[in-house]
């Protein structure tokens, strides 16, 4: 099978320890990520060719967050060193009915500033059957949302599979522009993730008997959804993850894939949250993982779900779980037991 390549900004991490808010902190726990280098991780993690394409400075944070992602098996081969500054997010974690809350600093990044023609997506896609990326790196610059225009097009013109996560930030662009630019993009799209609120923000579709304030959930409605948007712009699959918040530690997760006109809804579980940020790229990697090994939708949303679940468990963005304890999971091995 072919390789995967994820494009996207990778960016620094900083948190307070444990649950201390960011005005009380005197320190900050670093790691790096971001959307589509979180899901790169899981897919090499899976055992896949998984490679990362960026703009990455050439200074010493630049090739700690590289090494980051050489630690966990993904390709950096395709990572252009260049520019002055790695983006920074601050992560301040909620707890009972105190919400997290996420801080941006990546206004000048490096991928940010890079142009299409710095990217020669032909060569990028040698030996490549999949490409994913979200909808957080065309909101970074319209020069980004020209680049993934043309990613897509290239993509499509070499029989590669296209992904998207719609992931819309209202911190980077309003709805009428995500819905000018992503509307231009997701016709090319093959298989288009979104959550339960993504739809509505970006291209107005809102599921019926759902609120999410009040962690009200309706699959039925998320079904229409799904056949709207796939209608709409030609996906042969739509995936949604469905989020139904009691607090900020306690969570209903679930999710559903719609394809050829038929939808699929996984089992729900009930998660006690250690670590929430990341979560969605961990089911955008579990169900691209999933659909590239040819997986029946049944099996691909349960493993997306459960996968997405088992990362809300592990501090930090990258989902370090196994192929086996996915498995063990969407076949019922939940209790928590220890492992001997």
């Amino acid at each position: 099978m072919g390789k995967i390549v994820c494009f996207g900004e990778m960016m620094l991490r900083l948190n307070p320890p444990g649950y201390l808010r960011i005005v009380q902190s005197e320190s900050f726990d670093a790691s790096y990520a971001g959307g589509e280098a979180n899901v790169a991780v899981s897919l090499a993690n899976y055992g896949e060719d998984a490679a990362f394409v960026s703009v990455i400075p050439a200074n010493l944070v630049g090739q700690s967050a590289v090494n980051s992602l050489r630690r966990w098996g993904v390709d950096t081969s395709l990572i252009r060193r260049d520019g002055e500054r790695l983006g920074i997010y601050f992560v301040e974690k909620g707890a009972s009915q105190r919400a997290s809350k996420v801080i941006y600093d990546r206004k000048y990044s490096a991928v940010s500033l890079s142009k299409p023609e710095d990217y020669d997506w032909k060569k990028i896609f040698e030996g490549a059957d999949w490409f994913h990326f979200t909808g957080i790196t065309p909101a970074l610059s319209s020069s980004l949302a020209s680049t993934c225009l043309e990613a897509c097009k290239k993509a499509k013109e070499m029989g590669v599979t296209i992904s998207c996560d719609l992931n819309y930030r209202k911190n980077l662009w309003s709805r009428e522009k995500a819905g000018e630019v992503m509307g231009s993009l997701v016709p090319y799209v093959d298989v288009l993730i979104a959550n339960e609120e993504d739809a509505a923000d970006v291209f107005g579709i809102k599921a019926t008997g759902t609120d999410v304030e009040s962690g009200t959930i309706s699959a039925a409605g998320y079904e229409e959804v799904a056949e709207k948007l796939s209608s709409r712009f030609g996906c042969k699959a739509v995936a949604i993850t469905l989020r139904g918040s009691i607090s900020a530690n306690d969570n209903n997760w679930a999710g559903m894939l719609y394809t050829d006109g038929k939808s699929y809804l996984s089992k729900n579980y009930l998660i006690h949250i250690v670590d929430r940020v990341g979560g969605g790229d961990s089911f955008g990697g579990g169900l691209i993982y999933a659909l590239h090994k040819g997986f029946d939708p049944q099996h691909a949303i349960e493993f997306a779900v459960a996968a997405s679940c088992l990362k809300q468990t592990i501090e930090e963005d990258f989902n370090h779980v196994s192929i086996d304890e996915v498995e063990a999971l969407v076949n019922g091995s939940g209790t928590g037991r220890v492992q001997r």
